[in-house]
């Protein structure tokens, strides 16, 4: 499932090149062809992420909302950003944990990397998936390329085209409607500011019994944080996943939420989840280029701990896998 920086790639893609024009929206499978005739030709006026949610708002009163869940995915064509935390078309669109990533200034193919990037920002560069992973696709002179596959809703500009497939929640709805949506959801660093979004994390935290591994995980905690981020916070905390959250203590959990929050702005910039710090100028490409140096726990069950050597555990909890260093986070 797509975690929080994302969602906010994919929604400040939406606001470099959607919003301030009319889009033309469709239901090429059919299955949103009344939402989609709610917002057919309408102004996109904003293009919000709260957590693992996206909002697109038309016109003033009325919002498309979108959770991807596990197998959502939005394909961009045409005119797209390489980069999209940056307004520059001439930056790089990264991979996620899946994935690697071309560094800056390479091209062709290196391992675990998908293919070069060096025709981003170009007329013809089509098929920029943005979900969990970020794959960019073949070039066509076609505009707009046919839909592939069972596109849920597609919206489209006179330069550019983005298609959703397989969402969780894909629906329109009134400004009343969103903002009952997002009162029920955690703090989100780049929604709430620092002080309010840190007291709210707080406070939910230690009034609760609940493991704090599930904590982080509850989007009414802490909008964002799925199962890559969660092991990976817990794990840099030397935390033990088992903890009730009202046990841990408040400066760790004030640390939590001020790593978060760091994790969160380097994924929104690097486009992939790095969660390991000080590695060398080598270790980072590595990192970069492959999801097996870019953990401390993620998905290492039975590898050894790089801090301790112990072999990394995983069990189930709530249904997901939890990761974690039983000496680390004894």
């Amino acid at each position: 499932m797509p975690e929080g920086h994302s969602v906010h790639r994919i929604a400040r893609q939406f606001a470099l090149h959607f919003v301030g024009r009319n889009v033309a929206a469709s239901s090429p499978q059919g299955r949103f062809a009344p939402g989609a005739r709610q917002i057919d030709g309408v102004e996109m006026t904003d293009a919000k992420a709260v957590g693992k949610q996206m909002f697109l708002e038309f016109n003033h009163d009325r919002w498309l909302r979108v959770h991807l869940g596990m197998y959502g995915a939005w394909d961009f064509a045409g005119d797209i950003t390489a980069d999209a935390t940056t307004a520059s078309a001439n930056g790089r669109m990264g991979q996620t944990n899946q994935r690697g990533t071309l560094l800056e200034g390479r091209s062709g193919r290196a391992a675990d990397n998908e293919d070069s990037l060096t025709s981003i920002g170009a007329p013809r560069v089509t098929r920029l998936r943005m979900a969990e992973q970020e794959k960019i696709g073949e070039g066509s002179d076609v505009f707009p390329p046919e839909p592939i596959g069972a596109v849920r809703v597609r919206l489209l500009t006179e330069r550019t085209v983005a298609d959703l497939r397989g969402p969780t929640t894909c629906e329109v709805l009134q400004p009343e409607e969103v903002q009952a949506i997002i009162n029920k959801l955690g703090p989100d660093p780049l929604v709430d500011s620092p002080r309010r979004g840190e007291e709210r994390f707080v406070a939910a935290v230690r009034s609760k019994s609940t493991p704090i591994g599930l904590l982080l995980m509850d989007q009414s905690v802490v909008s964002g944080i799925g199962n890559v981020y969660r092991a990976e916070l817990l794990f840099r905390a030397r935390l033990n996943p088992h903890t009730p959250g009202k046990l841990v203590p408040e400066e760790t959990v004030r640390a939590l939420w001020k790593d978060w929050t760091k994790l969160l702005k380097l994924g929104v910039k690097l486009g992939q989840m790095m969660t390991m710090d000080g590695l060398s100028k080598k270790k980072y490409e590595a990192a970069l280029a492959s999801r097996d140096d870019r953990h401390w726990v993620y998905h290492r069950t039975g590898e050894p701990c790089r801090i301790c050597g112990t072999p990394i555990v995983m069990e189930i909890a709530a249904g997901r896998k939890l990761y974690y260093c039983p000496v680390d986070q004894a």
